[in-house]
């Protein structure tokens, strides 16, 4: 049975307050009590700390949240906000706290394991909860699917953390692009070259034994869809990015980040084969401790060849260095080196803009444009859950985009040469590989998130 509802979305509602609110100057959001102001939306937080904590606080200080609920499966880890909101209702369990306030909230973060990011996100979109997630998006290919299905259907406020989606960096590419000076890409060197969590634990023989647990530990929510195991702090707080049920590894945690513009403006959409074109210290159960994966994409259009994406992770495993670098200068140990039929080009990760390696000057290149965007990915996120703006990175741009690296990650699991048919999205010579795109059946009783 669907999860999701058939009334009026709480967007509508939001969209249609807003315009009011605009016009009388006198009406908020939902009528909770502790709401202050007709510009704050009543907001949750689910996970509160680390990146949760950060984009929580990314939240609060754009002052336009009223944060009335916190959530975390460990309450205790909601200290820090539970002081600076008093009032706010504090969970364990984030569907627990829809079922109590979900129509008292206007919209919610998700800062929580890559695992757990695709049934709270579910939740929040039958909830009609704008919901901003961080990357990645979801942790395999077909979650990202039913994401973008949900979305597109429910017409609902939905934002991937992927911040530098609304710089002027993305302004920038877009514009080259669009004008011409970035046209005819052949390849796109890409790493990401600093240490990992599980880069010390060598060679992983199974799952970490059982350890105390802290008292106030939800350990079922956490383990959400997944397989229920021991609790570790090997697993936990940040360390469960490198086992493949929990994370995923340097994809996850810095694709998004480096090649969201390349992506989204040279049109890639899904590449048909991924090849694991070296793996260091191969893992049953973590992610090797250095890996370069190359994708292959075809032809879109004029301008935009047959093109391939070669990703570099792990320290040391560094892209080769583009010629015309500047003395003193390399690849930074996050980003990308474009070659096109004209030019290369250099950049990093997030805001960082491009430059021009292949003329002893950019003077040629277009200017980028200014006040299209606020620049700042959290404060576009809530004036989209006021109806004022569009998400910059809603789940039609980055649900494809974390497709790629969900591909990505199979390859570092397997190895080899996966075939991928664009169509059909099945990878065509290796039934192993086909069957992770949707990795394990969900855990019994999590079912229902799979279901739009």
């Amino acid at each position: 049975m669907s999860q999701f509802k058939t009334t009026t979305t709480r967007r509508s509602f939001i969209k249609s307050a807003a315009a009011t609110s605009a016009a009388l100057g006198t009406m908020g959001f939902h009528g909770i009590e502790a709401a202050e102001s007709t510009d704050k939306v009543n907001f949750a937080i689910i996970g509160c700390t680390n990146r949760g904590a950060a984009i929580g606080n990314d939240a609060v200080r754009s002052g336009m949240v009223n944060v009335v609920a916190l959530c975390d499966v460990d309450p205790e880890r909601t200290a820090k906000f539970k002081k600076d909101h008093p009032d706010a209702k504090v969970y364990d369990d984030f569907r627990k706290m829809f079922d109590e306030m979900g129509d008292k909230l206007d919209a919610c973060t998700v800062g929580t394991p890559d695992h757990t990011h695709f049934p709270i996100t579910m939740r929040a979109i039958a909830e009609g909860v704008a919901v901003y997630v961080e990357k990645p998006l979801a942790h395999t290919f077909e979650e990202c699917e039913l994401l973008i299905a949900a979305e597109k259907k429910y017409n609902a406020v939905c934002q991937m953390g992927n911040q530098g989606h609304s710089s002027s960096q993305r302004l920038q590419f877009q514009a080259w692009v669009e004008d011409g000076f970035i046209k005819n890409v052949r390849r796109v060197d890409a790493c990401m070259n600093k240490g990992r969590r599980w880069h010390p634990w060598g060679n992983v023989q199974g799952y970490p034994q059982a350890e105390t647990m802290p008292a106030s530990m939800n350990w079922d929510v956490w383990t959400g869809t997944a397989p229920l195991r021991d609790y570790s702090e090997r697993l936990d707080l940040g360390n469960w990015r490198g086992w493949y049920d929990y994370g995923n590894g340097a994809f996850g945690d810095w694709g998004p980040h480096t090649l969201d513009t390349v992506h989204r403006f040279l049109k890639l959409g899904l590449p048909y084969e991924v090849r694991a074109d070296k793996l260091e210290g191969p893992n049953q159960f973590i992610y090797p401790m250095a890996t370069t994966i190359a994708f292959e994409f075809a032809e879109r259009g004029p301008g935009m060849p047959a093109m391939s994406i070669n990703w570099h992770d792990g320290v040391g495993n560094k892209p080769p260095q583009p010629e015309g670098l500047p003395k003193g200068k390399s690849v930074p140990a996050c980003g990308k080196v474009i070659y096109s039929d004209d030019r290369t080009f250099l950049g990093g990760t997030h805001s960082a803009k491009l430059s021009v390696l292949t003329e002893t000057e950019s003077r040629d290149a277009p200017e980028v444009p200014h006040g299209t965007t606020n620049q700042n990915h959290m404060k576009n996120f809530l004036l989209a859950a006021m109806g004022k703006e569009e998400c910059n990175s809603k789940f039609a741009v980055s649900g494809p985009l974390t497709q790629v690296f969900m591909l990505g990650c199979i390859a570092q699991r397997l190895g080899g040469t996966l075939k991928f048919d664009t169509e059909t999205q099945q990878i065509t010579n290796n039934e192993t590989a086909n069957q992770l795109l949707k990795g394990h059946e969900p855990r019994k009783g999590w079912e229902q998130y799979y279901t739009i």
